[in-house]
């Protein structure tokens, strides 16, 4: 099995420990064991009248013939009417009951299917959407997303027909192997020698065959992630004018799954081509040697027609052991994966405070070390040292890479730090729980991503369950109320995919409502007003004005324009503080890095 992870695909052979993660899968039927026992009551039953069909109808056929005169006729037995009506009366009794019993058995299977899979989707978005910032670092979201789609549908068809299908016919099998020592031993003997080989080749290729189809399935799921990464990007795409680079990737993708399953496709049809030719050989072989032992009188006709029955059913059975035996082996690795993303530490597990009292704002780093864990031989933050008192405002500047989006998330608690310590009102950061400490924290990013749906809800989230007055409001204050009335649906107006449908500045303004309405007691502005132009910044820097008072704020500015009234400005380079002040003391400093890049950006003193 292939494996995404940090970008490519990794190599994981089935294991011991493979089949010990697929076990986990039975716990999520465990609520409905009832209903799967029932079921299987039902397949045990359906099976095993399907074994009485060959015995009967080999009675009907090897019926004795009627002869008139001197030519014998192909007629059943006159004589024995009765017996043959009520053989073909038990046959359709038979067919009648396995309806009924095939009917309850698929209709039970699915149900406990279902339900099964309804509650492994809810745990596997419950672990992903609680899983730390580094798994979505480690793993690519598109890739991520199409795998675990994948799986599950595979689990689906297991749950659903494979694992009854599959018992099904070893059920059958067996039942058959009984029933032709019964009928004769002799002829048995030779039949069963035929299986063993059949069942060794069956292994090897499945196995083979089975390598083939995940391959297939793990460029698929490479192609879906070049295809969203694709459109996700679309913008930067045509600005580039690579369509036809990205068209060349996915070309690449897709041939090299065409390439996979036409393989694939080749060595089955080569399984097939022999399960056939050394099965209809066997039962030429075995009706030649039939026909010697009736004419010897070792074997009666009737019987000998049912031992012909059975042995087509057994070949049947045997031939579909192979396919269903890889569909399991797929299903396997599978649900290895998904238990893998199931059983991963989420940040419930790893941030385990419980403390939750209500923030004042005041925030203290203290010889702060940092190191993403993919990189852990870069220091990003080195000895960082600052305090905020509540209701400052404390600005954040320095190049791309200084490290400045990095204290962000330390705040939002992304990550957990190497060394020193994060202070919130005197209290470690370890100390709290994650989701009372995230819910007193808001941030407006640079790049604002808003979720399909209207606007009005868009600005709920940041309190969901908010009364439309207090919506309104919270638009007000973020200088978005207008340019929302503005439109023809006003708050209902849907913003499109990732908000494409309103300008930059608009979703800006939509975010900043959105915290307004969180009431946060500490506030990130991650280069909020950056990519605006002059007129939009204004309006938005307006509105984060207002979103400030009264607020500690932490501000990674770009434009030093916007930061001039800051209570305190830090420059970070190369994951330390080189000089600290307000901007007044800083642009005075001689030969300093905040001075030089005023004198860039322009002189706004």
């Amino acid at each position: 099995m292939l494996r995404p992870g940090a970008g490519k695909y990794e190599k994981v052979k089935l294991s011991k420990d493979s089949y010990k993660k697929a076990k986990r899968i039975f716990a999520y039927l465990k609520p409905y064991t009832g209903t799967f026992i029932i079921g299987w009551i039902f397949l045990i039953g359906s099976s095993s009248i399907g074994l009485i069909f060959p015995y009967l109808m080999g009675q009907i056929l090897g019926a004795p013939i009627a002869q008139t005169g001197n030519s014998k006729e192909m007629l059943f037995n006159l004589l024995d009417t009765n017996s043959i009506n009520s053989l073909a009366l038990a046959l359709f009794f038979l067919f009648f009951l396995q309806s009924v019993f095939s009917f309850f058995r698929i209709v039970l299977f699915t149900n406990v299917a279902e339900n099964s899979l309804r509650d492994i989707r809810e745990d596997a978005f419950n672990r992903l959407i609680y899983m730390p910032m580094d798994f979505f670092n480690r793993n690519k979201v598109g890739e991520l997303t199409s795998r675990i789609s994948a799986d599950i549908n595979l689990i689906q068809d297991t749950l659903k027909t494979t694992i009854a299908e599959f018992f099904r016919q070893v059920i059958t099998i067996l039942g058959v192997v009984a029933w032709l020592f019964f009928i004769s031993w002799k002829l048995a003997l030779i039949m069963i020698l035929s299986v063993p080989v059949m069942a060794i080749i069956a292994v090897f290729f499945g196995r083979f065959i089975k390598k083939l189809s995940k391959r297939a399935q793990n460029s698929a799921a490479q192609s879906n992630g070049v295809l969203e990464e694709s459109l996700m990007g679309i913008s930067n795409v045509k600005a580039f004018t690579n369509e036809a680079l990205e068209l060349l990737r996915f070309r690449k993708a897709i041939e090299e799954i065409r390439l996979l399953n036409v393989k694939s496709g080749i060595w089955k049809g080569f399984f097939v081509s022999f399960i056939f030719l050394f099965l209809f050989g066997a039962i030429i072989f075995i009706v030649w040697r039939g026909m010697l032992m009736v004419q010897l009188g070792e074997l009666g006709q009737q019987n000998f027609f049912s031992f012909l029955m059975f042995t087509v059913m057994l070949g049947a059975s045997v031939g579909s052991i192979p396919d269903l035996y890889a569909k399991m082996q797929s299903a396997v690795g599978s649900t290895e994966h998904l238990m893998d993303i199931i059983n991963e530490s989420s940040e419930k597990e790893i941030f385990t405070g419980k403390e939750m009292h209500q923030l004042s704002g005041k925030v203290e780093f203290k010889n702060v070390g940092f190191s993403y864990p993919q990189r852990k031989d870069i220091e990003v933050l080195r000895g960082i040292d600052f305090s905020v008192s509540p209701g400052q405002t404390v600005a954040l500047v320095g190049s791309s890479g200084a490290g400045k989006s990095t204290i962000s998330s330390l705040l939002l608690r992304y990550y957990a730090i190497n060394k020193g310590e994060i202070l919130f009102d005197n209290v470690s950061i370890d100390a709290y729980d994650i989701k009372n400490l995230r819910s007193q924290i808001a941030i407006v990013p640079q790049e604002v991503i808003l979720f399909s749906g209207s606007i009005g809800e868009n600005i709920a989230y940041g309190k969901p369950g908010s009364s439309q007055e207090e919506i309104v409001e919270a638009a007000r204050k973020a200088n978005a109320l207008q340019f929302i009335e503005s439109f023809p649906d006003k708050f209902e107006t849907e913003v499109g995919d990732r908000g494409i449908q309103l300008s930059g500045g608009q979703k800006q303004r939509v975010a900043i409502a959105r915290a307004l309405l969180k009431n946060p007691s500490i506030l990130i502005l991650d280069e909020a007003t950056s990519a605006l132009d002059s007129e939009s910044e204004r309006l938005v820097q307006n509105a984060l004005d207002e979103l400030m008072k009264g607020r500690t704020s932490i501000v990674i500015a770009h434009r030093l324009s916007t930061i001039r009234k800051a209570d305190k400005i830090l420059v970070i380079e190369h994951g330390k503080i080189v000089e600290e002040g307000k901007h007044e003391e800083l642009i005075r400093l001689d030969k300093g890095i905040y001075a030089n890049l005023t004198q860039l950006q322009g002189s706004f003193n």
